[in-house]
């Protein structure tokens, strides 16, 4: 993670967030993440942990080192694994543009709601790519807010989105990262990219993902920026709060919710690539 460009921050509302979005999607994103025991796999930037306990859980037999740039994270992601019993992950504090392993160190790379906050995307790729062994793999998920629609439509809430996405574009992140992908690791000399979408519909028949994802991973993230976009101008309360109830609105029993996430898979970057 990109210390203070993430724009979400680490409140106790954002790691809480950030725990409900790993459960409710964990057989979405992660049903077919498997690595082979004994193989080691870097997880870089890990944040709190999120992802680590689904990794940790599907793969018993592979060693994770799992890295973030946040003392705070880390903390809260040691625990997590800890008191879920798990002995088969290390943590280490680091930069994911200066990671302190030698040349292909890991079999396997894995990165998750990552790339979309960093200022040089291609440049973490590229330091990551070096790090695998000759045939390691690269797994790269991210989300794209752009992929957002839901009914009843509302203007006022696709305004507080866009708050979001360009508070993001302001610190220098991307948050439509995720339709970039192919392109993106091509560029940074990956090959074998493969990229399968993973779109989250939600409706009434769905209760779990209305209130783990519609309510309170989406939703909640886009509440967490209020005072962000109402301080720069880029809204005024009365707007904010109109978009958030409009928002709101789609979990109700006649609305619907979608949103796509995208992972990418790929074999090793040619060191010394771009």
């Amino acid at each position: 993670m990109a210390g203070s460009d993430y724009v979400h921050g680490y409140s106790a509302s954002e790691v809480q967030r950030l725990i409900d979005q790993a459960t409710t999607l964990t057989d979405l994103l992660h049903h077919d993440t498997r690595y082979p025991d004994g193989s080691t796999v870097l997880e870089a930037g890990c944040g709190v942990g999120g992802q680590t306990v689904a990794l940790a859980r599907h793969s018993p037999g592979a060693h994770f080192t799992s890295v973030d740039i946040s003392p705070t994270a880390l903390k809260t992601a040691r625990a997590r694994v800890e008191v879920q019993g798990f002995r088969n992950v290390a943590f280490q504090l680091g930069d994911i543009y200066r990671l302190p392993f030698p040349e292909r160190s890991f079999d396997h790379v894995f990165v998750c709601f990552v790339l979309e906050h960093l200022r040089h995307p291609d440049r973490a790729l590229t330091h990551l790519g070096a790090k695998l062994k000759p045939g390691g793999t690269l797994t790269v998920i991210e989300g794209d807010h752009g992929s957002t629609y839901f009914h009843p439509g509302s203007q006022a809430a696709w305004r507080t989105i866009q708050c979001l996405i360009d508070l993001q574009a302001q610190s220098g992140g991307d948050a439509l990262i995720g339709r970039r992908l192919f392109p993106l690791l091509t560029q940074c000399g990956f090959s074998e990219v493969r990229v399968s979408p993973r779109m989250v519909y939600v409706d009434s028949s769905k209760p779990t993902y209305v209130e783990g994802f519609t309510k309170k991973t989406f939703i909640a993230m886009v509440e967490g920026v209020r005072a962000q976009a109402i301080a720069s101008g880029m809204s005024t309360a009365e707007a904010w709060e109109t978009g958030i109830r409009d928002l709101h609105r789609t979990t109700e029993p006649d609305g619907t919710f979608c949103y796509t996430f995208f992972k990418a898979v790929a074999l090793q970057a040619q060191v010394g690539g771009p």
